[in-house]
């Protein structure tokens, strides 16, 4: 770590630490904000890692005016939030299992800084811990071992059975959780079945209780990569664990969105805004909004155009069999990032 700026140094020990604290929150027994207080805090330290390795690049993560100035708040710059530092550190590469994992939690950190929802903590699993995995494999790959937080941290004792419901019980629902889960599993939906499986955007362990181990050194936990292993020990592991698969059967566009789709995750993403319209308040991102991007973007022809297929396939794709479009997930992102800047927004209704 010698030899770093002090800011990109800054910027390691607030992520490390900031990683640190959302574990601790997660496992302390009792609470109930777990998983918001989690994503709050992963959050801040995803950002602050990705701050650090883009200042290492050289890279200013600061936003600008529109006379390319820094812009200041407060008298300080006002940094990227984690959804830009992603396009830039992630490029052409949004698709990667790690970017999907984290946009995931961009509309929910959102949620969860104002409203609490206990009941989505087992839904919501195998995100974060896979969010957790792979902060840490970054941090040590970017910045070295002595930064990883191996050595911090020990496995979360665990209670089986009727502990479980009692607890369950205990909760009192949000009448917002449905929505929410709403949100979470239309993104799933939309996850190519690659990105899924990949091991690298949701964890999913089986922990086995055995009466004994054969070897007097062996962890009482230990988590092993599938992938890594070899075929002799695979076909050992396969004697221990009964693996039940899901059959997949083939669904078109699995992976893309319908419009209504689009507008409601923009919508989200961006927070829920409204504006004043005819004296009362509505939506601010609507159909009609989605409607004008398309044409201003060029990202789809207008209805009856003698070519539909000319789209811009990484945003757009024509359907011939129901004679309309469907939508990317990066088209999502895109349309985050333009409509997030206010003067960009205006610009649709000249």
């Amino acid at each position: 770590m010698r030899g770093l700026p002090r800011l990109v140094r800054e910027c390691v020990q607030k992520a490390h630490d900031s990683a640190l604290l959302a574990v601790e929150d997660y496992n302390r027994p009792g609470t109930m904000f777990r998983s918001g207080a989690y994503v709050i805090l992963m959050t801040i330290a995803w950002t602050s890692l990705l701050h650090a390795i883009l200042l290492r690049r050289g890279i200013k993560p600061y936003y600008k005016e529109d006379n390319g100035r820094y812009k200041r708040v407060d008298g300080g710059y006002s940094w990227w939030q984690m959804s830009d530092c992603l396009d830039h550190c992630y490029g052409p590469d949004q698709g990667s299992p790690v970017c999907v994992n984290l946009r995931l939690f961009i509309p929910l950190r959102n949620e969860f800084e104002h409203r609490s929802y206990p009941e989505l903590d087992a839904n919501l699993f195998g995100e974060c811990q896979q969010m957790l995995l792979n902060f840490d494999e970054l941090m040590e790959r970017e910045f070295g071992s002595k930064w990883s937080l191996h050595g911090c941290l020990a496995f979360a004792l665990q209670l089986v059975g009727g502990a479980q419901t009692a607890s369950a019980s205990k909760i009192i629902p949000n009448p917002d959780s449905r929505r929410v889960k709403g949100i979470i599993e239309t993104y799933r939906s939309a996850i190519p079945s690659e990105t899924l499986t990949s091991g690298k955007y949701t964890f999913k362990p089986f922990l086995i209780q055995v009466a004994n181990h054969q070897s007097e050194d062996a962890l009482p936990v230990e988590f092993v990569d599938y992938g890594k292993l070899s075929d002799q020990e695979r076909q050992g592991l396969g004697r221990d664990i009964a693996l039940v698969k899901t059959k997949q059967v083939p669904v078109a566009n699995l992976d893309k969105l319908k419009a209504k789709e689009v507008v409601a995750r923009v919508s989200t993403a961006l927070g829920r805004p409204t504006v004043e319209r005819n004296g009362k308040k509505s939506e601010k991102i609507t159909m009609d909004t989605l409607i004008r991007c398309w044409k201003k973007y060029g990202v789809r022809p207008p209805p009856d155009a003698p070519n539909p297929e000319r789209t811009r396939s990484e945003f757009c794709v024509y359907d011939a069999l129901h004679r309309d479009y469907c939508y990317t997930v990066a088209y999502v992102s895109f349309l985050v990032k333009k409509l997030s800047d206010e003067d960009e927004f205006k610009s649709l209704y000249p």
